[in-house]
């Protein structure tokens, strides 16, 4: 058979890349790691089935193994997490893969916004990091109507989670929550790497939250990003609610963390609804199911008002850790009723009309939503698209 002459360099780095070692690699191929040794080093080559079967599994184009040198690959958006009090060196290939996928749909939706003549939105970069917390706080509750009586009718974290993403979707800001990339189920997303991320646009601004997370985490991470849009900056974010030390992290994450938590628990609300009579732990479990946030939001919160001290917040924080790093599922079942959610519903139903109205084929539109081109039709019955 036909050999591939592939660059033996270009191979260990996408390898190494995707995270694999030698003996996982082997082991997805169904080959030996002696063979995937004698192709890296150059002793050996790969047929072109190999070769198209190693770019498959490694997730770059074909063309890229017979480059010279590997391709410069920046972030297509900032990185602002920390991991251990130092800024993250590297995104695996799952998130890098997820930024750019939402990145080609948002590019298809601003230019379908454009040609259906639709305003900019005048909340994205109103406000910068000199304003006032309290300042900004105030026009993101005013913008999305959202009010105290709203955690009263959510029956719950994921109700009131809902609740949050309806508001921002009628505002003009498209919002996606999804546990896997694309609609790869092989490929799930990794909580601990990062909750969510926000690219900005005066046409259309997304936010991305990872539905791997536990509900009332996604509360806070939608809050957070929303907040990224406020001030105009784009980045996949941190959400530290950990470190004493302000100096640990970015500036913006620590912003958009603050406000976030204002619009989440108001301080006057949380004030008044304080006990100081019973314990940290009884008051943040009562508390998190008024406001529909996490029992950590609520303590972090008192700290921030000075309602508890330092050693009392990451005491609870260390007691409460397994809450956030347990990996919940994102939303499945129905595939017509996730999709919507994994892509957004304003994003959707644009992808829908275009494609019923021809102004986008449908296989162009399948691409877009993650479906069969044959199923556009029933996915517009089923969410009332026509």
């Amino acid at each position: 058979m036909t050999t591939a002459l592939v660059n033996r360099s270009i191979l260990s780095w996408a390898r190494e890349r995707a995270g694999f070692g030698l003996e996982e690699l082997a082991d997805k191929l169904g080959n030996k790691v002696e063979k995937l040794i004698l192709w890296e080093s150059g002793k050996a080559k790969p047929t072109f089935k190999q070769a198209q079967d190693l770019a498959n599994t490694l997730h770059i184009p074909f063309g890229f193994l017979f480059l010279a040198h590997p391709p410069a690959e920046p972030l297509p958006i900032p990185d602002l997490r920390t991991i251990g009090n130092q800024s993250a060196d590297r995104i695996s290939l799952d998130l890098r893969d997820l930024v750019n996928d939402v990145l080609r749909k948002q590019d298809w939706y601003r230019d379908h916004l454009i040609e259906e003549g639709s305003e900019r939105l005048p909340f994205v970069g109103r406000f910068g990091l000199d304003d006032s917390v309290d300042a900004v706080a105030a026009d993101v509750t005013a913008t999305l109507a959202l009010s105290i009586a709203d955690r009263v009718m959510a029956r719950d974290f994921e109700a009131f989670l809902g609740l949050l993403m309806d508001k921002a979707e009628a505002v003009g800001i498209w919002v996606m929550r999804s546990g896997i990339v694309g609609n790869n189920t092989h490929r799930g997303l990794d909580v601990e790497e990062f909750r969510g991320f926000a690219i900005c646009d005066d046409l259309a601004p997304v936010v991305f939250i990872n539905g791997k997370d536990a509900k009332a985490a996604q509360v806070f991470t939608l809050a957070h990003e929303l907040v990224h849009i406020w001030i105009g900056e784009s980045g996949i974010s941190d959400l530290s609610l950990v470190q004493p030390n302000r100096t640990n992290h970015r500036r913006a994450e620590l912003f958009c963390n603050a406000v976030a938590a204002e619009v989440l628990v108001p301080r006057g609300d949380l004030t008044s609804r304080w006990n100081s009579q019973e314990s940290l732990d009884q008051n943040a479990t009562e508390l998190a199911s008024f406001f529909r946030v996490s029992t950590v939001v609520v303590a972090r919160r008192a700290l921030d008002i000075g309602l508890i001290e330092w050693p009392v917040y990451i005491a609870y924080f260390q007691r409460q850790a397994e809450v956030w790093r347990q990996v919940k599922k994102g939303p499945g079942g129905d595939p017509y009723r996730t999709i919507p959610i994994r892509n957004g519903r304003r994003f959707t139903e644009a992808v829908i009309q275009s494609a019923l109205q021809r102004t986008t084929l449908l296989r162009d539109a399948g691409s877009l939503l993650g479906i069969s081109p044959s199923k556009i039709s029933r996915l517009a019955q089923e969410i009332g698209v026509g």
